[in-house]
């Protein structure tokens, strides 16, 4: 073994090890192992970052713009309002979303498919009386599967691509991986649609009535004598700190105002409502001279009991009057009083307007949201947005105690209180997926008609050679941003630039891999193990390792790291190399057996109450079933 086989070697097992210790994220790793490479001499400096450059890297960006158009336009709503059965049973119902999904994924982004898709899941598991969890797993599966239809529908396709250009000076079209993965992907939603949402494991949800937050929501009644008489907002929260308990709102006067601002004065008779856990709560009381308040619901009723006595009254005032009144004056009376209820009414509909409807979400956290790794305290959510964060759900576990200072992670889900228009804002801002059923809501006609042309356009000229795939799709994201489809401040957000900041990392560390025989030399090792020299056995190998390393490690990161011992091994074999890269690219499109192997699989965790173990009961009998179906289609359409 040669020094420079041996340092690509180091280099790679150390990468892997830290994708599968998830200790960082998986750009940073594949940056420094890019520099790494630069720093012994195995990549040249100048050719570090061309992989920024490469035809993959852009097509996967342009990609992202183009779905984020068909997403923010509501194509993809109105489809999927379209296509999915209204009264159907859990079969049916289960197999036409899950092969929505897929489809949807064969084209765009497989998360985005996902997040379209989850709150018509949950809402559909309501309407069938089963669990979540049993509806989401399978879509999101089925998305996954669906990215092995199209060289777009998942980087790692792009990747496996790439190789073969850089291989055989050509890459794969555009449908090329249609054969087998519309085969495989038709098994896989028959499969799940007929047995595999049984084997989902029954998990309760963490909806929002079981965060049960009212018992930790306290009204507190101020008195002249409470130490906080006099305070601002600002400077009671911080004092409360301490306790790790904040002002979610103010009563004064009969009117609520949620997420007061900082500046508000507390004055006697205000009514602070305040979220703490009950271990805190009788210190506060004490250390502040604070008095509890009845609960809100008695207030409500006993205000509508006192409204109800006072309009019975004013009626039988109204007819002790008409029987002594002339009859003309009494009418006229009549009109002055429903035309001042009249005002009455529209003043107080201006009110409820202006203030806007306070209501309660849930948010499920994106696997690339901005949220991750910060707290709510951090985020300084009222100053910012005007809402409250009041709980969070974690693999299934309900929580509120310490929530302001707990740290968010992927797959979180969100308990928030505010406004509908700042929650909508703070969603779309910090990437997260409302789990309720949304409205669909179509900006302009006009728009969604051109993100669907532009896109298919993209597809056409990159499925018929009229220009290759990377300059094909740039052209329709230049034309998104002409015709303004999509606001131009979202276009750069739209990429989701750790994974473009990966490939283009991993490119060169590959490239590496190939030019110093580093993995002609694995393939060798690896072929003495099997004990022949069989094609069928090392492609059976061949997925299964890149199955197993994609459900620890990125998908694109395994497709990178498997392609150049994919061509060795047809190299030693002297066998055509494309069922090879064909095989690590629907392994790397299988990652079913946990929650960190896909970003789908990490998105519905929250959502569907799971734990890390419950992946697999549905995930390792999917992966035997592409297995047995896929080495066929591969034997068949790619002949070795």
């Amino acid at each position: 073994m040669e020094l420079s086989q041996l340092l690509i070697l180091v280099i790679i097992t150390i990468t892997v090890v830290l994708f599968i210790w998830d200790r960082w994220r998986h750009d940073i790793v594949a940056l420094a192992s890019l520099l790494a490479c630069v720093l012994v001499g195995l990549v040249p400096a100048e050719q570090a970052f061309m992989g920024f450059g490469h035809p993959a890297v852009i097509t996967v960006a342009c990609v992202l713009v183009l779905s984020r158009a068909l997403q923010a336009t509501g194509a993809v709503d109105v489809m999927a309002q379209r296509l999915l059965p209204a009264k159907t049973g859990p079969t049916l119902t289960i197999a036409a979303l899950t092969a929505l999904a897929a489809i949807l994924s064969g084209f765009m982004n497989n998360v985005g498919a996902l997040a379209l898709l989850m709150p018509i899941a949950i809402q559909v598991s309501g309407r069938l009386g089963i669990a979540p969890g049993q509806v989401l797993m399978p879509v999101a599966f089925g998305s996954i599967l669906g990215g092995m239809t199209t060289l777009i529908g998942t980087p790692p396709n792009l990747i496996v691509s790439s190789f073969r250009a850089d291989y055989k000076a050509e890459g794969f079209a555009m449908f090329d991986f249609s054969p087998v993965g519309l085969w495989v992907m038709l098994l896989g939603v028959v499969f799940i649609a007929l047995i595999g949402w049984r084997m989902v494991p029954v998990r309760k949800r963490s909806d929002i009535s079981s965060f049960e937050t009212s018992k930790y929501l306290t009204e507190i009644r101020i008195t002249e004598q409470s130490k906080v008489c006099g305070m601002s907002i600002r400077e009671l929260e911080k004092s409360l700190e301490e306790q790790d308990a904040q002002v979610v709102g103010i009563v004064r006067n009969n009117y609520r105002a949620p997420a007061p601002p900082g500046y508000y004065q507390i004055t006697a008779e205000d009514v602070l409502v305040i979220e703490a856990d009950p271990e805190s709560l009788g210190s506060l009381l004490t250390s502040y001279d604070l008095s509890l308040e009845e609960s809100l619901a008695n207030q409500e009723a006993k205000k509508e009991k006192k409204e109800k006595k006072e309009q019975l009254a004013a009626e039988q005032a109204a007819e002790v009057s008409q029987s002594i009144v002339p009859e003309t004056k009494s009418s006229t009376e009549s009109e002055t009083t429903k035309e001042k209820e009249k005002e009455k009414e529209k003043a107080k509909q201006k009110d409820k307007e202006r203030r806007g409807e306070v209501t309660l979400i849930e948010l499920a956290v994106l696997p690339n949201s901005e949220l991750i790794g910060r707290t709510a305290a951090q985020l300084g959510l009222r100053t910012r947005f005007n809402i409250h964060m009041l709980a969070l759900s974690r693999h299934g576990r309900r929580s509120i105690k310490r929530v302001r200072r707990t740290a968010i992670q992927a797959g979180d889900v969100l308990l928030m209180q505010g406004q509908e228009e700042a929650l909508n804002t703070f969603s779309a801002e910090f990437g997260c997926v409302p789990l309720a059923e949304r409205q669909i809501r179509v900006p302009e006609k006009r728009n969604t008609i051109l993100a669907t042309l532009i896109m298919l356009g993209a597809v056409i000229g990159a499925a018929f050679g009229l220009m290759p795939a990377a300059i094909a799709f740039a052209f329709g994201m230049m034309l998104v941003m002409i015709f303004k489809v999509m606001p131009l401040r979202k276009v750069y957000t739209a990429i989701d630039w750790p994974v473009i900041v990966l490939l283009a990392c991993l490119i060169p560390v590959a490239g590496a891999m190939a030019s110093t025989g580093a993995g002609d030399l694995l393939a060798i090792n690896l072929l003495q193990l099997l004990g022949g020299n069989n094609p069928t056995q090392a492609m059976i190998l061949m997925l299964v390792l890149t199955m197993v390393l994609t459900s620890f490690m990125n998908n694109a990161a395994t497709a990178a790291m498997m392609c150049p011992i994919a061509i060795s091994f047809a190299h030693q074999m002297d066998v055509n190399s494309d069922p090879f890269l064909m095989a690590v690219a629907v392994g790397a499109s299988c990652a079913f057996m946990t929650p960190i192997g896909h970003q789908n699989n990490t998105l519905i965790l929250g959502p569907g109450g799971f734990h890390f173990g419950d992946y697999w009961r549905l995930g390792l009998p999917l992966q035997v079933l592409v297995i047995i179906a896929a080495i066929p289609a591969l034997h068949f359409f790619w002949p070795l």
